[in-house]
């Protein structure tokens, strides 16, 4: 693996400890600084100290779902233009679009596909959108003017 995620910094708000596994070896050989929050309660507190440069979200947490939080994070001073994407085992025939209708900037189906994922976070870092449902690499290339 290449370290094209080198400094970034990955938020990543999980409950399955399995997906963070996943998420610390993958995104750690490539470059990226990763902090984890297990359940959504203190997501908001440490968002303000580690200033990501792209936030993942679970949608279903043992807490409170991951759309409540989304909207909470955008509430945030200086988060309303923070990339945010869903990563979540829901139906994406119906998450997918919920997620751009609140204003995610993509939604990434699990199982996570370990050889697509830091190719997908560094475009949503870039500016651009990510809508992957698996199978096929279906993720929108253009960039947000």
């Amino acid at each position: 693996m290449s370290n094209k995620l080198a400094g970034k910094r990955i938020f990543i708000t999980e409950d399955d400890s399995m997906n963070r596994v996943v998420y610390t070896m993958v995104l750690k050989v490539s470059g990226a600084i990763i902090e984890f929050d297990r359940t959504g309660r203190d997501t908001l507190s440490r968002l303000k100290d580690f200033n990501p440069d792209l936030i993942i979200l679970d949608l279903m947490l043992r807490g409170d779902s991951g759309f409540i939080l989304f909207e909470d994070i955008r509430r945030m001073a200086g988060f309303d233009k923070v990339p945010i994407v869903a990563i979540s085992a829901s139906d994406p025939s119906l998450a997918m679009q919920k997620c751009r209708n609140v204003g995610f900037n993509g939604f990434i189906s699990k199982p996570i596909e370990e050889e697509l994922l830091v190719d997908q976070l560094l475009h949503l870092i870039e500016g651009g959108e990510v809508w992957y449902s698996g199978g096929s690499y279906d993720y929108l290339l253009s960039h947000k003017p």
